[in-house]
């Protein structure tokens, strides 16, 4: 691939403050597209089983908007077929109007050779029958997701209904009690959306573009990592994808930019917050740290003797850096930092305002600290909760 020599450089802080604001955390929200807006935003909002404040989903349109309703967040998404669920960065819910471009991945599975779960003979075609004669349904109304407790020991069913899912013949309409929701696509994408006509090559480059909006700037690999792409997938369709290579101060590394986003310079209000571990902002370890000089790992699956920053540690961003990190929980009406590391005495007034309105978002009236990594901050970090909850 023959790239063209960059004409803009871009200091280390321009190209922070440009992937802020591509990502919703610097400048006045806009209110007005509400939680359908941050998606479209986004591309993709994460989705993950682990809930401790809220899950994954929810966090993503608070962390950008504040104390929107929880269930405004579940009817912004799946209401009115505004979204889909599809394997994206992860398993993701991305705008509906994308399910086009996600052809080539569908394509990819139907060719697929060997999978992990064996289908039986007939259950494919029965799954499909019932859903068109009773649908929509969960796996468990379908006849059951598992043979057994394990998680990963799927029924029939279950193996069934998640192949017609990655084929495209299937889409998760909602998610109910946390289960996903089954209809045919037939029925549940809009019919203007429902072809695979668009090739691979313009697949890519239409993922591929909306990756470079979504980032503002960033790498082969931080484009390739947004929507799971390989390297050489990005290599085929980047000269031609609408981003501009620019040089970024520090990076060591060929950068592409969405030209809007080199049009204004980043300014505005930044947003203090804390973050899910799922964030689209802090997704790729390797881009946070070039990014915020932020270490993030995700240590839920870590175990808990080896844990540094507990098991569901969220980021705190506060005037367009990562300040801090919390471990929190939830006892009643209280929210429980159970572990709290500061990046100094100035991220103090920060974390204590994310704790308080993370706090108020979910209904709890108190915030009680277990352990601050950091001794000497304990004190300040509890008298400037008792002011902010006073």
């Amino acid at each position: 691939m023959t790239t063209p020599r960059p004409t803009t450089t871009l200091s280390a802080d321009e190209a922070r403050r440009i992937a802020l604001r591509a990502q919703g955390f610097l400048g006045a929200p806009n209110r007005r597209t509400g939680v359908r807006g941050v998606l479209r935003h986004l591309g993709a909002v994460q989705l993950d089983t682990i809930s401790v404040l809220a899950r994954s989903h929810e966090l993503i349109p608070y962390a950008r908007l504040g104390a929107v309703g929880r269930t405004t967040v579940e009817h912004a998404y799946w209401k009115d077929t505004h979204a889909f669920e599809y394997w994206s960065h992860a398993a993701c819910i991305l705008p509906i109007e994308e399910w086009p471009h996600f052809a080539f991945r569908r394509r990819a599975y139907r060719n697929r050779p060997h999978w992990n779960h064996a289908l039986p003979d007939g259950t494919y075609d029965q799954v499909i029958k019932q859903l068109r004669s009773e649908g929509p349904l969960t796996a468990t109304e379908l006849g059951g997701a598992k043979k057994t407790s394990e998680w990963w020991d799927w029924s029939g069913t279950k193996v069934a209904v998640e192949r017609a899912l990655m084929y495209g013949e299937v889409v998760c309409v909602e998610r109910r009690g946390w289960k996903r929701v089954y209809d045919l696509a037939e029925r549940a994408v809009p019919e203007a959306l429902l072809h695979d006509e668009i090739d691979d090559t313009e697949c890519l480059r239409r993922l591929v573009r909306l990756a470079g909006q979504s980032l503002g700037v960033g790498t082969r690999a931080d484009i390739a990592d947004y929507h799971r792409l390989k390297g050489d997938q990005v290599d085929q369709v980047i000269a031609d994808s609408g981003l501009v290579p620019v040089t970024v101060d520090g990076w060591g590394k060929p950068a592409w930019a969405d030209p809007a986003a080199l049009e204004t310079p980043p300014r505005g209000r930044h947003r203090t917050t804390l973050l899910s571990p799922f964030d689209s902002l802090i997704w790729e370890r390797a881009r946070t740290e070039r990014i915020f000089g932020f270490t993030h790992r995700l240590e839920a699956y870590v175990p808990k003797p080896k844990r540094v920053h507990g098991y569901f540690a969220m980021p705190v961003l506060a005037g367009g850096h990562l300040v801090g990190r919390v471990d929190p929980a939830r006892e009643g009406r209280t929210l429980v930092a159970r572990q709290i590391t500061l990046d100094g005495p100035n991220a103090v007034p920060a974390v204590a305002q994310a704790l308080v309105e993370a706090a108020s978002w979910v209904d709890c009236t108190d915030v009680r600290v277990e352990r601050v990594d950091a001794p000497e901050l304990r004190e300040p970090l509890t008298r400037e909760l008792a002011r902010l909850l006073a």
